[in-house]
């Protein structure tokens, strides 16, 4: 069996993991009911609460990838013909109204230009316009732009319309503000594998008493595996069984938010800046132009436009990937073939990484 060699992962995601995290990786597997689990479950939940900035109660470690959460969130306080408003300005905000067109709702889109954000004032009059709306949901960092959806006026509107507020936070826990108590953020779910700095396959989801009351008033029943009631269950006290975790990655995880704890999240958030300032200066350099507007720009995924005398882009990104083992990626959908994605996340976000990709790229365009 071939390893595959390192990489400077440099993508959307997954991000590089540290030598502790991989330690942690390694070690042997116990039971789904070991009380040692749960103890290292309640202390992931702890921290997890922390990271995202609240003290719901329900705030776990669902077991599943960033769309594993997405679904699930949804799943649980959606029912057929219930008004659902989306606001999307990149392609993980189609996701959303896919979901919940999916599950029967009757979805309200509201839709800025790829590299914007979304205004208040379209989300207000959309809510005018709709009557009773359940739920708003918006993408807090989106992966696809590079860019940052400011949450505060959004989630106000949901409140006054009395709808619950859901966002996506897959690129930005860990790595930037996400405040979902200060906001009023109802339901919020993330991913592992980007800013928190753990392997793939684990969906952080945190759940406020309001959503949880929606949730326990609703009528249809919800798809079994995401039924939050039963994961309560098995995450809470006396544990009834509900599916096996995977314990490996769930030692990873502990891991990685101890190191959180260990730099603090207010400095994480500014190696994060400082990082992603370093790549823009260094691309700078070579004529390559960030996307987006500056002030609305991540600090945990950057955008580039693909210079003009590059003709295929994925061919630098082949060339990049074969000959130094640096990984970024492409645009998706109606940016596919005109933006480079780098990610600044997590391990992966370090000057050194930072150098080695602007020398690499240096040599690649020339």
């Amino acid at each position: 069996m071939q390893t595959p060699l390192p990489r400077v992962l440099l993508g959307p995601g997954p991000s590089s993991i540290s030598p502790k995290v991989q330690e942690a990786l390694s070690r042997a597997p116990i039971g789904y009911l070991d009380p040692e689990l749960f103890e290292i479950t309640d202390r992931i939940r702890a921290r997890l609460r922390t990271v995202f900035g609240t003290q719901n109660a329900f705030t776990i470690p669902l077991t599943g990838t960033g769309m594993a959460g997405m679904e699930c969130c949804f799943a649980n306080v959606i029912e057929p013909a219930d008004k659902v408003l989306v606001g999307i300005h990149g392609f993980f905000g189609h996701r959303m109204a896919e979901i919940t067109r999916r599950l029967g709702a009757e979805v309200i889109t509201v839709e800025a230009e790829w590299g914007e954000v979304l205004e208040p004032a379209a989300i207000a009059k959309a809510l005018d316009a709709a009557g009773k709306v359940k739920l708003v949901a918006c993408v807090h960092a989106e992966t696809s732009t590079g860019i940052c959806q400011p949450l505060e006026e959004i989630a106000k509107l949901a409140r006054e319309h009395g709808a619950l507020f859901l966002v996506d936070t897959v690129t930005s826990l860990g790595g930037m503000p996400v405040e979902v108590d200060r906001l009023g953020i109802d339901i919020s779910y993330s991913a592992t594998q980007k800013c928190i700095g753990a392997p793939s396959g684990i969906s952080p989801i945190t759940v406020s008493e309001r959503a949880w009351a929606v949730r326990q008033q609703r009528r249809a029943p919800v798809e079994w595996y995401f039924d939050w009631v039963l994961l309560k269950d098995y995450y809470d006290a006396p544990h009834t069984y509900h599916h096996t975790v995977p314990a490996n990655l769930l030692y990873a995880l502990d891991a990685a938010l101890e190191e959180i704890e260990e730099e603090g999240l207010e400095d994480r958030w500014r190696r994060h800046v400082a990082v992603s300032t370093l790549l823009r200066e260094q691309l700078k350099e070579l004529g390559i132009k960030a996307f987006g507007r500056a002030e609305h720009r991540l600090p945990t995924l950057n955008a580039f436009y693909v210079p003009d005398a590059v003709d295929n882009e994925a061919n630098v990104r082949a060339r990049l990937l074969q000959d130094y083992g640096i990984e970024i990626g492409g645009g998706l959908g109606k940016l596919k073939g005109k933006i480079w994605r780098i990610g600044t996340m997590g391990s992966s976000a370090t000057p050194r990484n930072v150098l080695l990709l602007s020398a690499a790229l240096r040599t690649v365009l020339n």
